[in-house]
């Protein structure tokens, strides 16, 4: 019996406009590694979904500060949302930031501030208590280590886990690498160590901003009180 498909080729479909080339390819490129043997590779087609030119702008990665019309810190938004605040007219820009970037389309054209202003006061619902994440405890301990002050690289907790310790603001506190494998699973007791100031969850509703946030921007730290500091 014969074999149907003897002698045929699967092809790849194409996306339209594009245009293929019979026998077309890159050409090889000799890549010559640290053995001395020189071998043929390929080099790969480029994917034009990922080209530079469809990548999306660096500009969109970047956050704004919006302030309520009192000045009160709310959220840090994203590049394109504060955009079209600022064109709705329903924000103003607070601080311009010098090393922004220029935004331009048909219809806008204006370089990204860092912290924007809302014309009209929101409320805000009240939330009782900070959610504990690393960035915000960081902030809390102002990214210095409890137990010895040098530069906080982790997170400890005082009362250790393995000994009925608390994931909780009372019995976490920054620590550097070396002081926290120094503790271990040990009691501050055991080891003569003791904290220079109670432990608690800060208060504040910049303080939600800043368990999102790692490194907030310059311009931002005059509202976000001395925990960002």
């Amino acid at each position: 019996m014969k074999n149907r498909h003897a002698g045929r080729t699967h092809r790849q479909p194409v996306p339209a406009g594009a245009s293929v080339t019979a026998g077309a390819g890159p050409p090889p490129i000799h890549v010559v590694p640290s053995d001395g043997v020189a071998r043929v590779a390929a080099v790969p087609t480029p994917n034009p979904l990922l080209s530079p030119a469809a990548a999306p702008p660096s500009w969109l990665s970047r956050r704004v500060l919006l302030l309520n019309a009192t000045y009160e810190p709310l959220t840090a938004l994203p590049a394109r949302r504060a955009v079209v605040l600022m064109t709705g007219g329903k924000a103003d820009t607070v601080h311009e930031d010098p090393d922004g970037p220029y935004v331009r389309s048909a219809d806008v054209a204006l370089t990204l501030p860092s912290v924007i202003r809302l014309r009209t006061f929101v409320r805000v619902p009240y939330r009782a208590r900070v959610p504990l994440t690393r960035a915000a405890l960081m902030h809390r301990d102002r990214f210095r280590c409890a137990y010895c002050g040098a530069k906080a690289e982790t997170i400890d907790h005082v009362v250790p886990r393995s000994r009925g310790g608390t994931h909780s603001w009372e019995n976490c506190v920054a620590c550097c690498t070396r002081c926290n494998h120094r503790k271990a699973d040990k009691m501050l007791a055991e080891l003569g160590w003791t904290l220079e100031h109670p432990l608690g969850p800060p208060s504040g509703r910049h303080w939600r901003l800043l368990a999102s946030i790692k490194e907030p921007h310059p311009s931002w730290m005059q509202y976000l009180g001395e925990g960002a500091a």
